[in-house]
This record gives C-alpha cells, structure tokens and sequence, in this order.
C-alpha cells in the first residue's frame, strides 16, 4: 500500500493553476529555514564544523530526494512500518550530515511547526488527505518536514560559511 499524499481539493485560482496564490508565499520558507541555522549556530556559539564542503551538502540532498521518493514509492505492509523505517532514514540524515544539538532541536521544531501548519491547511479545506492514519495526521509527514529542516539547514549554513570566507577575505586585503 503506497502512502497517500496531499493534494488540493480544488483549484482556488482558476482553471490555468492547481494551487491557490498564497501557495507562492510558502515557497520563501525553507529559504528562511536555511538562514535560521547558521543564526541559531551563531547565537549559541557552537559553530557547525562537520563535514563542511558543498559535496556534503549535496550528498545530504540526494539523500533527502532518497528519502521522499521512497515514501511515495516503496509499498509498505502499514503506515506503522513506512513510519518508523522514516523516522530512522531522517535521523540517520542527521546523524550523517549534521550531529548538532542545534540542527536537532531545529529539525524538530520545524518538523513539529510544518505539520501543525499542514493540519490547518487540512482543516481548513485547501488540501485534504486521501487517508489520515493518526490522530487524523499522516504519520510519516513529520518525518519528511524533519529530513527536509535539516536538509535546507546543511544548504544554508554552507552559505553562510562562504559568505564569512569572502568576508574575510575582504578585511585581509584591506
């Protein structure tokens, strides 16, 4: 049995989208997520040092896209199963790919706040679930929303130390 996925109950744009506008504003989010880790690294003062070269980074997107394909692809006996083989898939993702306490904490909030979000948007009637297994929740969305924080964490802290390195390198020429 494939997961079921969300998708918009109707079009609220008219004929030529099948998202409603507001979806766009969604789109600035994982930018935001992103920026957040390198100001959280910054503000705790445990700077991010595992493995910082961008073919760690895109490594931890490839494994991300792994990830998601899997959940819509993979036929499990129970969402149970697809749920926990998940959980571990994401916290191996982190494990692999970050190891801060503050990439986990975020990784949680996010995957808390998304799917909080996700059930409003429910609720509300923009999109609806084709089957809900828990708590009227899909159980496996957390665990793609944490494997995605983490994912758009490695991408925004890569830039940023980039962005200090020209930085740097600016004050030495002066």
């Amino acid at each position: 049995m494939a997961p079921a996925n969300l998708y918009p109950s109707q079009s609220l744009s008219g004929p030529e989208t099948p998202f409603p506008p507001k979806v766009s504003s969604f789109q600035m989010i994982p930018a935001v997520i992103g920026l957040l880790y390198p100001c959280i690294d910054r503000h705790l003062g445990e700077p991010h040092k595992f493995k910082r070269e961008w073919s760690s980074v895109m490594r931890c997107v490839a494994v991300f896209v792994g990830i998601n394909h899997a959940s819509a692809k993979v036929d499990f006996d129970n969402n149970i199963q697809l749920s926990l083989t998940l959980a571990a898939l994401s916290i191996g993702l982190w494990w692999t790919f970050d190891r801060s306490r503050s990439g986990f904490g975020l990784g949680i909030g996010i995957a808390f706040l998304a799917t909080l979000v996700t059930q409003l948007l429910v609720y509300n009637g923009v999109y609806q679930y084709t089957s809900p297994d828990f708590l009227y929740v899909r159980s496996w969305l957390p665990c793609i929303f944490f494997a995605g924080g983490i994912t758009m964490g490695n991408i925004g802290r890569q830039l940023a130390m980039y962005e200090c390195k020209v930085i740097a390198e600016k004050s030495h020429q002066e």
